[in-house]
């Protein structure tokens, strides 16, 4: 058995009998000075789980030192004369306080301490308590942020260190960061003078040296026609790869190029690079659909051609000229970026729909993916039937600090560290510049119009001049940050040192963890910065939605730490007789055709023929299907088979056009409320309604 012994300070001392893990008892003694050297007076000792202290003889003491081994927590002049005096020989322990105050003995070691206080050390366990015991007062973290708090004390073996996360005034940005990815040597990469190009494209690219992602896509066959599908992260020059292609291609007159993209925006910049890069080379037009806004930014203008040698698009734009029966005639080349795009829930099978359609109209064409972030990449590249290109290194490092915050306190933390790092030159001589995603537009202006003239929202409710003098003006360094919702997560080329998210979500619902790296990878560019830097701000119980589970702090660690999942999107009804109706006009309704482009999409689709047999959008004769006027609707609109029958049915009972409007957005609202999940969920009323047989058949399986 070994006995502890603690100095009090009232003069007496405490004794805790263990035996090396566990209690056996404790007590208090006093000593006084006698003639003969301190001696035990008033010993009083409890033993195993009794409550009350017994006065016991101190001759009993006596017997017990001479029987144990001794420890002192800490040397004491008196008592070790007193244990001199009768031949007991006492060492000296390192033992957690904390512990000692509920009658326990843990001696400590490296390997089982963290700091608290100020040079105090307590026991691993002491320290999860404590932190435990903080946590409590907010009341509103999760389990997952506990156990990151936890990972962290392990981690830094400091209690004050990871307890100052909760406390902004007093966190550091060393307690804060998660993990560091590092940047990856360069690998050796050839001139682009030496590769098999036309010489026209080579003296106007602007480029001299191949970059990485670039170098392997030569070598798997970019320049001979292979379709590829391109993995690298962002700014590992993913548009060049889509350039040498599409330029060798129409140079050697093979053909025009289509260049997709997700968004208008992101379709401007291309546009306008392309022209200033390859003016005297190639024509380039843009395809982004129609406005109805009679405004000087929405005018049709001469480049807005479909005929040009380059065309640069949205994928709806390009979609609708599908739809509407354009045959695509002599594309060579067909470059989808931002692929990841197929899981997108509401976009997804359109995307989807194009390319199956895109191959079908343009076989002899090369399609070239890319993307910086896919789930189980190999997977995909098969469902597309074309070569993996993945370079996975990041040519600039990034940190990623994950900050629990009040909403309270996000923004003045946001305008603390924006200005910051506005502050700091790379030694390629730029500015640090923030990126600040949030969810919704109200937030970006709010957010802006506190960080100052500095900053500017930036967001799809801007006009196209606003969000180009946006553009401009964080190009050229003018502004420390761009505040945005998730929209420039999808590509629009800011060149960021910084990336902090104020929320993680888009809208209501959480971000997913492709979506989260697609933005966080936006920090850090290798001809702009020496290191990216990815902020969290997590806010402890924060949630946008009833209907999505788990709180901001455990989102943010889940991101944090995710797999993405593979590209295996599900078509709803809705989507599925959306797209079918789409491929029956790419094919001018030729069954076996529509079931052979159906054949080519990543997505799985629901039977939807019955169903539209059945409510006479579309009529069968012989092999071929002859489509409703409202069919043609259904593909040019964009528009699925329930949602049009709604409309109809609410034109026989409204003749305003605005409330038809109202009662739909009425219904979708309403849909969202009682299922989020939910889409193309509510059946239509039919134009007329259908005879018994298959359709009807189908309807009855759907809605079980």
């Amino acid at each position: 058995m070994k006995i502890l012994i603690q100095p009090q300070k009232t003069g007496s001392y405490k004794l805790i009998y263990y035996d090396g893990r566990n209690t056996r008892g404790s007590g208090f003694v006093e000593l006084s000075e006698t003639p003969r050297g301190p001696r035990p007076t008033k010993y009083r000792v409890k033993w195993g789980t009794k409550k009350e202290y017994r006065h016991t003889p101190s001759k009993d003491l006596i017997a017990n030192l001479r029987e144990s081994e001794v420890l002192m927590v800490k040397r004491d002049q008196p008592f070790e004369t007193f244990l001199a005096d009768f031949q007991v020989r006492a060492g000296t322990v390192r033992a957690c306080r904390m512990c000692l105050l509920d009658d326990r003995v843990t001696e400590l070691s490296e390997e089982n301490t963290v700091q608290f206080g100020k040079g105090e050390r307590i026991c691993l366990d002491c320290g999860r308590r404590e932190l435990r015991r903080e946590v409590a007062h907010i009341g509103r973290l999760g389990r997952d942020g506990i156990a990151h708090l936890e990972s962290l004390l392990l981690q830094f073996r400091n209690l004050d260190r990871v307890l100052a996360m909760l406390l902004p005034e007093k966190m550091t940005m060393a307690a804060a960061l998660f993990d560091k990815l590092e940047a990856h040597p360069v690998m050796k990469t050839a001139p682009i003078n030496e590769l098999p190009l036309p010489r026209q494209f080579v003296d106007c690219c602007g480029v001299t040296q191949l970059m990485p992602a670039q170098q392997l896509a030569v070598e798997a066959g970019l320049l001979q026609g292979k379709d590829l599908l391109v993995v690298a992260a962002t700014a590992s020059g993913k548009t060049f790869i889509g350039e040498m292609a599409g330029l060798k291609n129409y140079v050697e007159g093979r053909g025009r190029t289509l260049f997709l993209v997700p968004l208008v925006a992101l379709a401007n910049q291309k546009y306008e690079r392309f022209t200033d890069r390859y003016g005297k080379l190639a024509k380039t037009g843009l395809l982004t659909g129609v406005s109805r806004l009679n405004l000087p930014e929405t005018r049709k203008v001469a480049e807005r051609s479909p005929q040009a040698p380059i065309i640069v698009g949205t994928y709806e734009g390009v979609d609708n000229m599908i739809r509407r029966g354009e045959k695509m005639k002599n594309i060579a080349t067909v470059v989808i970026d931002e692929v990841q795009m197929l899981e997108d829930k509401d976009r997804g099978h359109r995307l989807d729909g194009m390319i199956a359609r895109l191959k079908y109209l343009c076989p002899q064409a090369q399609f070239l993916y890319l993307s910086a972030t896919i789930g189980s990449p190999k997977v995909l590249a098969k469902k597309l039937n074309c070569t993996l290109v993945q370079y996975a290194e990041r040519p600039v490092g990034l940190e990623r600090y994950l900050i629990f915050s009040e909403r309270k306190e996000k923004i003045p933390t946001i305008k603390q560290m924006t200005t910051e790092e506005y502050k700091r030159t790379s030694t390629k001589g730029y500015r640090g510049q923030t990126i600040i995603f949030t969810n919704a537009r109200t937030r970006c202006h709010t957010i802006a119009e506190a960080l100052g003239q500095r900053a500017a929202a930036y967001h799809a409710g801007l006009t196209a001049l606003e969000r180009r003098d946006v553009e401009s003006r964080f190009s050229g360094g003018k502004l420390m940050a761009v505040v945005t919702t998730a929209a420039l997560g999808a590509g629009v080329d800011f060149p960021a040192s910084q990336v902090i998210f104020d929320a993680l979500a888009m809208g209501r619902d959480w971000l997913s963890v492709q979506e989260f790296n697609q933005m966080a990878g936006r920090a850090g560019r290798p001809d702009f910065h020496d290191l990216g830097r990815v902020v969290i701000l997590a806010e402890p119980g924060g949630s946008y939605s009833r209907e999505n589970p788990g709180t901001e702090e455990e989102i943010a660690i889940r991101l944090l730490k995710g797999q993405m999942e593979e590209v295996a999107p599900v078509h709803d009804f809705e989507a599925s007789s959306e797209e079918y109706v789409a491929n029956a006009v790419a094919c001018d309704g030729e069954e076996a055709e529509i079931n052979r482009i159906t054949g080519m999409m990543v997505g799985s689709m629901e039977p939807v023929l019955p169903d539209l047999v059945a409510h006479q959008l579309v009529e069968k004769k012989g092999t071929k299907l002859v489509m409703s006027p409202l069919a043609r609707v259904m593909a040019e609109h964009f528009i699925g088979m329930e949602r049009l029958l709604e409309i109809v049915r609410l034109t026989k009972v409204m003749k305003e056009p605005i409330d038809i409007i109202a009662e739909l957005e009425s219904e979708d609202v309403h849909k969202d409320k009682n299922d989020p999940k939910a889409k193309g969920s509510k059946p239509g009323a039919s134009l007329k309604e259908p005879e018994k047989g298959t359709g009807q058949k189908q309807k009855k399986k759907r809605k079980r």
